[in-house]
């Protein structure tokens, strides 16, 4: 099953800002943790992160739902300059409520100078048909709550011209 969560914003910086600062900035300073997601620390094997087909190790802090430490990858499937990402979080090293994957998507799309509009989507993909209403109700509920919070820590970073990590 496939559950797709979309949240927009529009972002008051440049359209690069917007654009780059998800997924160039720190991450351990975009997911910040809530509730039973944890917060990310920081990556290994990122020496070419950004880039299409690219990679990273990510590591979590424990939590509710962690013992701490190497949690998943993440890859970069697509990127076009200044409108779009498709990204994957993969290979979760703890059980995810019958997740298998998710793929983010990150669409900036320049509506007047220093206004961006933000579209920021995932889909969920979970193969464990028993879960599925489980899986709907974490996607829409929790899931899409903290993707408002992931879009306002991107925001504040924006705003802050927080430095870029990655090229």
């Amino acid at each position: 099953m496939k559950t797709k969560i979309n949240v927009s914003t529009i972002y008051e910086c440049t359209l690069e800002r917007a654009f780059k600062t998800p997924l160039l900035c720190d991450v351990s300073k975009v997911h910040t943790g809530y509730g039973i997601m944890p917060k990310v620390t920081h990556c290994t094997n990122d020496e070419n992160w950004g880039q299409e087909g690219s990679s990273k190790k990510v590591f979590v802090a424990k939590s509710l739902s962690q013992k701490g430490g190497f949690a998943s990858v993440d890859k970069v499937l697509e990127r076009i300059e200044n409108k779009y990402w498709k990204f994957e979080v993969c290979d979760f090293q703890s059980w995810m409520l019958g997740f298998s994957k998710f793929e983010g998507e990150w669409q900036t799309t320049e509506i007047e100078n220093n206004k961006i509009l933000v579209d920021y989507s995932y889909t969920l993909h979970s193969d464990v048909a028993i879960l599925y209403p489980i899986n709907w109700l974490f996607a829409n509920t929790f899931w899409k709550t903290y993707m408002k919070r992931v879009l306002e820590n991107v925001r504040q970073m924006a705003y802050n011209n927080e430095p870029y990590k990655y090229k």
